[in-house]
C-alpha cells in the first residue's frame, strides 16, 4: 500500500517552473507520508507531475514508483496504491504476449498491462487499488479506482487543471482554499455523515473518483465512465452447490490475500467473520510451517460495566480466547482505556480529513497503531455482514420496510443540536431521502425477482454503496495512517458478484442470520463460534468515557471562539448536557445517539478549526 498524488495542467510547460512543481509534489507527498514511510519518488513532464510514497510489501528491493515504461516509442508512467490478488495470472498472460517483466510487483503488471490493453486493464484486476497513469505522447492522464472503493482517490479540477491524491489533506496542502463547505456539504455532514454520497465530499470543490470508475483528462477535456457495476442474474445452483461455491470463494480469497514478502497477521474478535478469516489464514500458515499471529481488541473496564443488549448480546473476549486456542495462534489482546479512546477522537478525524465514526473510529485508529509496531500487513473480517445479510435491516420487518437509510432513519436526532434556522434551511430529512431514492433507482435488477427479493436486492445495493463504503473508508484511514495495510477478503469482487444474486432463503439458511456463511464455514470453526449471535464492533461501557465527552463539550459551550457555534444552538446543547444521554436510540448503524452525537460535534468543531473550514 502507498500514497499517490499528482498535478496536471492542460496548458503551458510545467518544467519551466520545475523547481516550484517539484516542491509542491514533495509537500503533497509529505502530507500523506504515513501511507508510505519506506520510499518516495517524483516524476515531472511538461503537462503532468506524479508523486508517490511507498509502503514496501512485495518485491521490497524493486517496485519503486513512479514507475516508467517505454514501449513502441511511447512513455507511460504510473503511481499506484493497492494490491492485485490475481497478479500471478496476469503475469503469465503478459508473458504469453511477449511482455518482459523485471519485477515481481503488481505495479509493473498494471503499467505494462495498460500499455498492451489500454483502459480494459481495470476490468481485469481482482484487488483493491487506486492508480493514475500518464501517457506522455498522448498528453493524457487517467485515474482509476477499484470496484468497491476500498482504496481512496480524490481530485479537484478547474480551468484545465487537475490535482489528485489518496487523501484530501494532500489536496488541501496544495491549495488550502479548497477547505470550503457549502449547504450541500453541510447536508452531507449532518444528514448522511459519517457516510457520504459516492463521488461527493463535504468540500465544495473536492470530488472522489467513484468506485468502479475511470476518469481521464486530455487537452483539458474531462471524461468519466463506469467500468464495473453489479448485475442482476438468475441464481441456478442448489443449496449444496451454493454452500460449496461460497466455501471455495472465501477460502481462495483469504489465501490470495496472504500474498506478501512480509509476515501477515489477522484481527480476531471471536465473531464469525474474523474467525473464518483467521482460521483459513492459520491453516495456510501451518502449511508453510509457520504460526499465525492474531489480535483482539477490548476496553478496560468492560468486564465490570458491560450490559448485554439486543445490539451487543455478549462480550467478544471469551470467544476470541477460545478461537485463538482452537487455532493455536500467537494471540495478543490490545487494551484501550477511556482516556486513550477520547484522546484519539481528533487524530481519527485528521486521518479521515472530516468528522467520522467517533469512538468506533478512534479506537480502531489506536489499535492499528499498536498492531503496526509488529506488522505491516493484516487481514480483517470486514464486509461479510453487507454481503451475506447480517444486519437487522435485512430481516427485521420494521427496518426492512423503512423507506430510507435503515442505519440512520431518524433525522430528528441529527437536528437535535442545530440552530432552528439551519434546521429549516438544510432540510436534512429531505436531503437524506433524495440520496436514498437516487441509489434505489440505480439498483441492478433481475426480472425474475418477486417484490420481497427485489427489496432485499435494494438493501444489499444500499449497503454496498453506502454502509460498507463507510466501513472500508474507516479501515483504510485508521490503518494506513500508521503504515499498516489492512486487507478485506470478504470484499473480493467475486464474492460480492456471486452473493448479490443468491436469493434470501439461501443466505438466511435454516432461519439464521448469515446462515449460508455459517454452513460454508463448518469445516473451519467450532460450533460455539459458528453459531454465535452476531455482535458488532466492540464499544466501551465505562461511564468515564461519557464524562470526558461531557466535560469537553461543556468547555466548547462556554467558549465563544469555537467555530461549532456557527451551527449549534447553545440552549439546545445545554439541555442535552443536563439530561441523560440516550443509549437506546441509534445515531448511525448500531451506534447510540447520545454519546456519539457529542463525539461527532466535538469532531466537527475540531475539523473546522484544524482545516480552517469556511462555510
Amino acid at each position: 500500500m502507498c500514497g499517490i498524488s499528482g498535478i496536471y495542467h492542460a496548458f503551458g510547460d510545467m518544467r519551466e517552473k520545475g523547481e516550484i512543481y517539484r516542491k509542491a509534489l514533495k509537500e503533497m507527498n509529505e502530507s500523506i507520508r504515513h501511507r508510505g514511510p519506506d520510499e518516495e519518488g517524483i516524476y515531472l513532464r511538461s503537462r503532468c507531475g506524479l508523486a508517490h510514497v511507498r509502503l514496501s510489501i512485495l518485491d521490497l528491493k524493486k517496485g519503486q514508483q513512479p514507475m516508467v515504461y517505454v514501449h513502441g516509442g511511447r512513455e507511460y508512467a504510473i503511481v499506484y496504491n493497492g494490491e492485485i490478488y490475481n497478479m500471478n495470472e496476469l503475469q503469465k498472460l503478459l508473458k504469453s504476449r511477449g511482455v518482459e517483466l523485471s519485477t515481481n510487483c503488481d505495479t509493473e503488471v498494471i503499467l505494462k498491462g495498460y500499455a498492451l490493453w489500454g483502459e480494459e486493464i481495470a476490468g481485469m484486476l481482482n484487488g483493491i487499488f487506486a492508480f493514475a497513469i500518464w501517457e506522455e505522447q498522448e498528453k493524457k492522464l487517467i485515474l482509476v479506482r477499484d470496484p468497491l472503493g476500498v482504496k481512496p482517490l480524490y481530485y479537484h479540477k478547474k480551468d484545465g487543471q487537475l490535482i489528485f491524491a489518496s487523501e484530501m489533506k494532500s489536496l488541501l496542502t496544495y491549495n488550502p482554499n479548497l477547505a470550503r463547505c457549502d449547504k450541500d456539504g453541510l447536508r452531507e455532514l449532518l444528514a448522511l455523515g459519517p457516510a457520504h454520497t459516492p463521488g461527493r465530499t463535504v468540500y465544495r470543490e473536492i470530488q472522489e473518483v467513484k468506485p468502479g470508475s475511470i476518469c481521464s483528462i486530455r487537452e483539458g477535456e474531462w471524461r468519466e465512465y463506469t467500468y464495473w457495476e453489479l448485475k442482476g442474474r438468475e441464481h441456478k445452483e442448489n443449496r449444496e452447490q451454493t454452500i460449496e461455491k461460497v466455501s471455495f470463494l472465501v477460502e481462495d480469497a483469504v489465501k490470495r490475500q496472504m500474498l506478501s514478502d512480509l509476515p501477515v497477521c489477522t484481527f480476531l474478535s471471536g465473531g464469525l467473520d474474523s474467525s473464518i478469516v483467521s482460521a483459513i489464514a492459520a491453516a495456510h500458515k501451518r502449511e508453510q510451517k509457520d504460526t499465525l499471529a492474531t489480535y483482539s481488541f477490548d476496553f478496560i473496564g468492560n468486564e465490570e460495566h458491560f450490559l448485554s443488549n439486543s445490539f451487543q448480546p455478549s462480550q467478544d473476549a471469551p470467544y476470541a480466547r477460545e478461537m485463538a486456542e482452537y487455532l493455536g495462534s500467537r494471540h495478543q489482546v490490545l487494551w484501550c482505556n477511556s482516556r486513550q479512546l477520547f484522546d484519539n477522537l481528533l487524530p481519527a478525524m485528521r486521518a479521515r480529513d472530516m468528522p467520522c465514526m467517533a469512538d468506533v473510529e478512534s479506537s480502531l485508529f489506536y489499535f492499528c497503531e499498536k498492531v503496526r509496531e509488529s506488522f505491516k500487513v493484516t487481514l480483517t473480517g470486514e464486509c461479510a455482514d453487507e454481503i451475506f445479510g447480517g444486519y437487522p435491516w435485512f430481516y427485521k420487518k420494521e427496518l426492512f420496510e423503512t423507506q430510507g437509510f435503515p442505519w440512520s432513519r431518524d433525522c430528528t436526532i441529527r437536528e437535535l443540536l442545530l440552530k432552528e434556522e439551519l434546521v429549516e434551511e438544510l432540510k436534512l430529512s429531505e436531503y437524506s431521502r433524495r440520496a436514498y431514492e437516487a441509489t434505489i433507482a440505480k439498483t441492478p435488477e433481475f426480472a425474475g425477482d418477486n417484490s420481497e427479493e427485489k427489496r432485499r436486492r435494494e438493501l444489499m445495493y444500499l449497503n454496498i454503496r453506502w454502509f460498507m463504503a463507510t466501513l472500508l473508508e474507516r479501515m483504510d484511514r485508521t490503518s494506513m495512517h500508521h503504515g499498516l495495510e489492512a486487507r478485506v477478503p470478504f470484499a473480493d469482487i467475486r464474492i460480492v458478484e456471486y452473493l448479490y444474486n443468491v436469493p434470501w432463503h439461501l443466505k438466511y439458511m435454516d432461519g439464521m442470520e448469515k446462515g449460508l456463511l455459517r454452513h460454508a464455514a463448518r469445516k473451519w470453526l467450532p460450533d460455539s463460534v459458528l453459531f454465535r449471535k452476531k455482535s458488532p464492533y466492540p464499544k466501551t461501557y465505562d461511564p468515564g468515557y461519557e464524562m470526558l465527552l461531557r466535560k469537553a463539550f461543556e468547555e466548547i459551550l462556554n467558549s465563544k471562539e469555537e467555530p461549532i457555534h456557527q451551527l449549534m444552538d447553545k440552549k439546545k446543547a445545554s439541555q442535552l448536557l443536563r439530561g441523560n444521554l440516550s443509549y437506546t436510540s441509534c445515531w448511525y448503524g448500531q451506534l447510540m445517539a447520545g454519546p456519539q452525537l457529542l463525539a461527532y460535534y466535538l469532531q466537527i468543531n475540531g475539523w473546522m478549526k484544524e482545516y480552517g473550514v469556511r462555510l
